[in-house]
């Protein structure tokens, strides 16, 4: 086992707590009151219209693809630079995708690229705030207002990172949120559907539950539920739900250790990359980010390759970020290739990810390892 992992699971609050009272409920299964709980704190401190918590991010972007009503031969604009799960939502509903190339400072989609990947056949434009850095937002929203397409923010990385002030996850239509072990907070395997247009409120509500409207029979809004519409089970068992709800609670501790942990590598680290010509995160000046993730870009391929190899023979396991998308193998059955995504290509070979979780121990941090490489 590496001496410091690049990501390590923890408890922060009452999660074990809340675990054993959601078993002693007798209610386990989705839509229990951890679950709730974790909507309403969600809806109230991003001021949104709603929350749903979900089995996992992807399964939220799915429900967005739904929810736009996403058919074969529509297109999708969307970053090469991603996880599969942003893309493949889409995919699965027939969209072809459109990549576009993001920015060499924030990494995020590059907002003066956006206009000319819009045909008549675009249905949505899918941002993703990298780092949870936010992506220009005000410049987006009005190339998406100016054509009509609806935007959605894959904000796996952001929550609670913010934009000119506001939330990110709040500017598009839809966003969607991951509580994967890597993110800031984690239930093991989670997510959730945000949504700030009320047009979608109770049609999400339908597809999260197997197309039916059992959600209002349970309201006692109707005597019966029935199969109303098409969907998957897409809720998460309460245990899982009371897990997060936990950490959620702790959201202020949590960033704050955070924010120590990447202002510690930021400091200790800035003259090393000076001088061997390596790239530090750039966080724009109008966004706040979350402090998910500590990166470092370096100068060439061969040049990180060996820097990984370096900090994982000294017992730093150090990773390499998403691989482009348009190259895929996937990517390349609907036209992807080498040149598309310049930057994408570029930044894939080159960048570096960090240990970057809640209880690192700045004190285990030796950065003699990396004035040594």
């Amino acid at each position: 086992m590496s001496k410091i992992p690049f990501n390590r699971s923890d408890i922060q609050g009452n999660e074990l707590e809340y675990l054993n009272q959601a078993i002693d409920n007798g209610h386990i299964s989705g839509d229990g009151i951890f679950t709730k709980k974790c909507n309403s704190l969600l809806q109230s401190t991003l001021g949104i219209e709603k929350a749903l918590l979900t089995t996992s991010c992807t399964h939220a972007l799915e429900m967005a693809a739904i929810l736009l009503d996403i058919t074969e031969g529509d297109e999708v604009i969307v970053p090469s630079f991603t996880f599969v799960s942003t893309v493949n939502a889409f995919v699965l509903r027939g969209a072809r995708p459109i990549f576009v190339d993001i920015r060499p400072d924030s990494l995020n989609a590059d907002e003066n690229r956006l206009e000319s990947c819009i045909t008549e056949r675009t249905k949505a434009i899918i941002l993703v705030h990298y780092a949870g850095v936010g992506c220009e937002m005000d410049i987006i929203m009005n190339i998406a207002n100016k054509y009509g397409i609806p935007v959605i923010e894959d904000n796996a990385h952001g929550l609670f990172g913010k934009y000119n002030g506001r939330y990110l996850g709040t500017f598009g239509a839809l966003a969607t949120q991951s509580f994967h072990e890597t993110k800031n907070f984690s239930c093991g395997e989670g997510g959730a559907l945000l949504i700030n247009e009320e047009r979608f409120l109770e049609r999400a509500e339908l597809i999260r539950e197997k197309g039916t409207n059992r959600s209002r029979f349970f309201r006692g809004e109707i005597d019966k539920y029935s199969w109303v519409d098409i969907g998957s089970s897409y809720l998460p068992s309460d245990i899982l739900a009371a897990i997060l709800y936990g950490q959620l609670e702790k959201r202020s501790l949590i960033q704050a250790k955070r924010k120590k942990i990447w202002d510690f590598y930021y400091e200790n680290l800035k003259d090393w990359a000076d001088e061997n010509d390596i790239q530090l995160p750039i966080i724009l000046e109008n966004c706040d980010h979350p402090y998910h993730m500590f990166y470092l870009i370096a100068p060439t391929l061969e040049h990180r390759n060996k820097l990984i190899q370096h900090l994982k023979n000294n017992g730093i396991e150090a990773v390499f970020h998403y691989l482009p998308l348009h190259l895929s193998e996937m990517g390349k059955k609907f036209g992807g290739k080498k040149g598309d995504c310049p930057v994408t290509e570029d930044i894939s070979d080159r960048i570096v990810r960090l240990p970057f979780f809640n209880n690192l121990k700045i004190e285990d941090l030796n950065f003699d390892y990396f004035y040594d490489f």
